[in-house]
Order: structure tokens, then C-alpha cells, then sequence
């Protein structure tokens, strides 16, 4: 199993960023798949999870209205689409995957700053 995020960057306060999770080595559209995220000095922090097909969605309440999640089981991929953000929200973005035992990807850096 592999996850491979990219999308990564540095954006303003009230920007958008779009950031996507490849994976591969597992059906991938037999799996929920989460966003993680976690801020120097803090814990890693659950964003969000789509369900295999991608009918259900679930956020927390920090970024509900503002982040999507997405995908797209043809090409093996999720997104996320975030929208409003804050700086607080700088932050390491991990997606995961459970097949037996959790998967992580490496992350990617999002900088919300001005």
C-alpha cells in the first residue's frame, strides 16, 4: 500500500488550495479513505473521511462548510478542496487508508500565511 499527497503550498488567509492523495497497491475503491493534519507542537488532528464510493462524507466540525472531499476511483485518487483558510490551519496534511492495519502518505505542507 501506497499514498503519495501532493498539492501542497503556501496560500493566503481566506485562499484556497486543492490537495490530492494518490494511492496504490490495494483496491483503492474498496477503501474509506481520511485527511489528517497536524500543526508544529499538536497532535495530528482528523479533517475529514470518504467513504469507498464516495456518496458519504464526514468532517469535523473546524472544517465543515469550507474543506470537500472528494474522488475519483478510476483514477485511484481523493481530494481535497480547501476553501477559507486560516492560519492556524498551517499544518503537515496526511491522507490514510486502513487495509488490516492503518497507511499513512508522507504529507504535504500547507502554509496559510500572508
Amino acid at each position: 500500500v501506497q499514498l503519495v499527497e501532493s498539492g501542497g503550498g503556501l496560500v493566503q488567509p481566506g485562499g484556497s488550495l486543492r490537495l490530492s492523495c494518490a494511492g496504490s497497491g490495494f483496491s483503492f475503491s474498496m477503501y474509506g479513505m481520511s485527511w489528517y493534519r497536524q500543526a508544529p507542537g499538536k497532535e495530528r488532528e482528523w479533517v475529514g473521511r470518504i467513504g469507498s464510493s464516495g456518496s458519504s462524507t464526514y468532517y469535523a466540525d473546524s472544517v465543515k462548510g469550507r474543506f470537500t472531499i472528494s474522488r475519483d476511483n478510476a483514477k485511484n485518487i481523493i481530494d481535497l478542496q480547501m476553501n477559507s483558510l486560516k492560519p492556524e490551519e498551517t499544518a503537515q496534511y496526511y491522507c490514510k487508508t486502513r487495509v488490516r492495519v492503518d497507511y499513512w502518505g508522507q504529507g504535504t505542507q500547507v502554509t496559510v500565511s500572508s
